[in-house]
């Protein structure tokens, strides 16, 4: 039997970075949930579907088919083959993968894609409710969170490394937006699972935030006897 290891947590708190990292070292499947929603928001806007249809952007969502390949530190997202991983990383779609990610509709749709997308394997998997929803019962649970400022730095300087002309406050304010959208939608609201194991990364580097979970990964199967 295959296991999957669950990341969630708030945006920019490192989720993609460490689990990303944590696949690398331990040859682990990655799903970026996030980057799927994104997919969508990309279909949708060039599709020309009023973002508030939620049934026609369901039916689009069931067209499309995502994969994940980690090439060099960096993961390549393929939407129907085609690469759009730094297509979907500007902050349009960001906005409006966030308004897509609340409807129910959609996320039943790449629920059921992030669980046939398991089935490939020990799998490490990044997002908002992925051990509250999508794998309930993975064999490790970790929800990520930083300070509000440091989260807004490092988008900041991810923006700034795109050529987005955007100030602190700006993205401080955005992130505002994205918490409470996250927190208190009605559907599959981002909060820890209560079994997760909660990692506060503001005073961590990259490299920190892996070892510690690719640790708690290795204790975690010392203790079951399980093979990696």
């Amino acid at each position: 039997m295959h296991f999957v290891v669950t990341i969630d947590g708030t945006a920019a708190s490192g989720k993609s970075t460490t689990a990303i990292g944590v696949a690398e070292k331990l040859g682990l499947f990655y799903i970026d949930s996030g980057a799927m929603y994104r997919g969508v928001a990309l279909a949708v806007l060039r599709a020309g579907i009023d973002i508030t249809d939620r049934h026609a952007i369901a039916n689009l969502a069931r067209k499309l088919k995502f994969d994940f390949k980690i090439e060099d530190g960096k993961v390549k997202v393929f939407m129907n083959g085609e690469d759009i991983s730094d297509i979907i990383r500007g902050s349009k779609i960001s906005e409006l993968s966030s308004v897509i990610a609340t409807y129910p509709e959609v996320r039943k749709v790449l629920v059921a894609m992030q669980r046939e997308l398991s089935q490939r394997g020990n799998t490490i998997c990044e997002g908002r409710d992925m051990g509250t929803v999508v794998f309930p019962d993975a064999a490790i649970k970790i929800y990520m969170d930083a300070s509000l400022e440091e989260r807004a730095r490092r988008r900041l300087r991810d923006l700034q490394r795109k050529g987005e002309k955007v100030s602190l406050e700006e993205v401080i304010t955005s992130l505002k937006q994205r918490d409470e959208r996250d927190k208190t939608r009605k559907h599959s609201p981002l909060k820890p699972a209560p079994d997760a194991i909660y990692i506060d990364t503001t005073n961590l580097t990259i490299d920190e935030e892996i070892n510690k979970v690719v640790n708690l990964i290795k204790r975690k199967l010392k203790q079951h006897e399980a093979p990696l």
